[in-house]
């Protein structure tokens, strides 16, 4: 059985893409500046959110990374669906996996730290110590893919564009944000930000955005609304080598590329070509591997971890199945509910729902014990609420208690856990829970045994499914629900039905497998994942949750000047998204469960939040030749 949702183009999009505020965690200062008007001015080679950054000035190249690893060779892997376009921050179209890839932002994060974004594009910023503006003073040196400068008016030009044609949750949070933008010179970009909110976040966030070329948008009449196969140019170390679109995308190594020797890119970018091969379904994909029509699987299905490796390729050692540690955070998988829709506006209609889904029964049956349960937005970190709240909890929940925006029982009540089912797959405890919250909600049993409400109306549930192979996890639980009285289904869909089902302003769905998303620094991104003015305009916050509460606490969690502060309001704002129950929330695991053709290495210690193995990883030829002489690959 599936480990993790089959990605659908959206998930692609948003994982490939996450330019949006991914990086929305900055570094702390480790250079003092000079006196400005009445407050310091910091000039750093990078900034953090709170505390020191890990790496100094003068680091030559990051911890986790080979600096001798060779350059050269293909890695592939695989997609799910297919593709009809080459921009990642449209909602119109199917992105190809990876094509944010091209492009480069002015800071980026390592994979070993948190909360820390580094100069790259840049080679110092500047900013005061409230942080209501920076400016970055950009390399000159600095190249897109065809050769020609990059300079601080593509900078300009770049956020311009996002502001007014980016998706549109980004644009209504980033232009309640950000004054403006503005070129000092040709390598000097200032972004001033408004006043009255919090800045902790917001020089990373703007430092986080993708750059691309104004001369190419402008000469060849692009739209970053649009879908295109043409893809902008950008500065990154790869471009665009061929496709056969919804089929298969390569990506070469640019030999050319400006920044190879920058101390941030030591070890890393190893690789000639990188191919995407793309399927329709898990067993197909697999068939594929096993083929060797591409070389790199992170496997996302338990039952075919347990049983499926015993081809003889594994056996005779050409193809290498390891276990690789995960420190990652949970990824918040879980079944969404359209809050839009009036079934769902009751919260006991969906913890009745939740308690039919039986998590123990289909780990034991269909997962092999690999994986363990979601119980918070934050789950595997530090961030998780746990327990009843703590006095300082109480101290920032207790304001919206008084406005009547939260119920008393939350500064009381441990944090809500999943439910947890027993042994057979129909739990009887939790179907006389279930039933008598559906009673009490309205939802009431007819004679022909389905539950209706005093207009006559059947409580009808559609589960929405793109992956074959998730069906296994869907069934069992649409049988549960029937036996509750639900009128349950689950309805097939591709993926682009489902792109089309469940993107802005369409919402057509009642339930679909998704990811309640975070950070472990949260920021402005909050606004977009949960925040009532994205609700019905957000790519992200697909469930609609809109919640005066939650609008408030992301507020809060914004305002926090300290680590414990931000610790403390992270916790209460997951302690009340738990509360709403917005979702069902469903499995994790802390290891990376990865086979690859044995022509590939790695460090020997990997950074705790990334696999790395289309950067840090690298193409031994001697293995690859040997493969080849052996018949393992063509």
């Amino acid at each position: 059985m599936t480990q993790s949702h089959s990605p659908s183009a959206t998930d692609m999009r948003v994982r490939l893409a996450d330019w949006r505020f991914g990086l929305a965690a900055g570094v702390m200062l480790l250079a003092l500046g000079s006196a400005a008007s009445a407050q310091t001015v910091i000039t750093a080679h990078g900034i953090s959110t709170f505390g020191e950054l890990k790496y100094p000035a003068d680091f030559k190249h990051l911890d986790y990374v080979n600096p001798d690893a060779p350059k050269g060779g293909e890695i592939s892997e695989w997609a799910f669906g297919g593709f009809d376009s080459m921009n990642p921050y449209s909602v119109k179209g199917r992105a190809a996996a990876l094509s944010a890839s091209l492009y480069e932002s002015i800071l980026v994060s390592p994979s070993d730290e948190i909360g820390s974004s580094y100069c790259l594009l840049c080679e110092s910023m500047e900013y005061p110590e409230d942080r209501s503006w920076v400016i970055f003073n950009l390399r000159p040196d600095v190249r897109f893919s065809d050769g020609t400068p990059m300079t601080a008016d593509d900078v300009v030009f770049s956020f311009q564009t996002f502001l007014k044609k980016g998706l549109t949750d980004f644009r209504t949070i980033f232009a309640q944000q950000v004054e403006g933008a503005e070129a000092l010179g040709p390598h000097r970009v200032k972004f001033t930000f408004k006043t009255g909110i919090p800045t902790r976040d917001l020089p990373a966030d703007v430092g986080g955005l993708p750059v691309i070329s104004k001369a190419d948008y402008e000469a060849h009449n692009r739209n970053l609304e649009e879908s295109s196969l043409e893809p902008f140019l950008g500065t990154g170390p790869y471009v665009l080598d061929s496709m056969d679109v919804g089929k298969t995308i390569t990506y070469r190594r640019n030999p050319n590329y400006w920044g190879e020797k920058l101390p941030f890119n030591v070890g890393q970018n190893n690789f000639d070509r990188i191919r995407i091969e793309y399927y329709a379904d898990y067993n197909a994909a697999f068939e594929g591997f096993k083929a060797g029509n591409y070389t790199f699987r992170n496997e996302a299905s338990s039952i075919q971890w347990a049983t499926g490796y015993d081809f003889p390729a594994v056996k005779s050692g050409d193809v290498i199945k390891v276990e690789l540690p995960d420190g990652n955070k949970a990824n918040g998988q879980a079944f969404l509910f359209n809050l839009r829709r009036a079934k769902f506006q009751d919260p006991k209609v969906r913890e009745a729902i939740g308690l039919m889904f039986n998590f123990e029964w289909s780990n034991a049956t269909l997962f092999y014990d690999l994986y363990s349960r979601i119980n918070s937005v934050w789950e595997n970190s530090w961030l998780a609420a746990e327990g009843p709240p703590s006095p300082e909890e109480v101290a920032i929940l207790k304001p919206l208690v008084e406005q009547k925006l939260l119920p008393e029982s939350i500064l009381t009540d441990p944090a809500v856990m999943a439910p947890v089912s027993g042994a057979r797959q129909l739990d009887r405890e939790n179907l006389r829970k279930a039933s008598d919250l559906l009673d009490d909600a309205g939802w009431l049993v007819g004679p022909d045994g389905m539950r209706r409400n005093d207009k006559g109306e059947t409580l009808a549930i559609e589960v929405l499914n793109d992956s074959q192979t998730f069906d296994r996890v869907i069934n069992p639980f649409v049988e549960n629900l029937r036996k509750l009285g639900v009128d349950a289904k689950m309805t097939h869909v591709d993926d682009a039905q489902m792109e089309a089902r469940t993107r802005p302003p369409v919402y057509d769905f009642d339930l679909i497998v998704g990811n309640a998303r975070s950070n472990y620094f949260s920021g402005s991104e909050l606004k977009q994942y949960y925040g009532s003015q994205t609700a019905d305009v957000s790519s992200f916050n697909v469930m609609g949750l809109k919640d005066k509460a939650v609008d408030q606490l992301i507020d809060v969690v914004l305002a926090a000047k300290t680590n414990d502060e931000l610790t403390v309001a992270t916790k209460a704002l997951d302690r009340v998204l738990r509360n709403i129950r917005f979702w069902i929330p469903q499995w994790y695991k802390d290891k990376h469960t990865v086979a690859y053709y044995n022509m590939y290495e790695h460090p020997e210690k990997l950074p705790p939040y990334a696999l790395g193995e289309l950067s840090i990883w690298w193409y031994n030829p001697e293995k690859a030749a040997a493969l080849k002489a052996s018949g393992a690959l063509r």
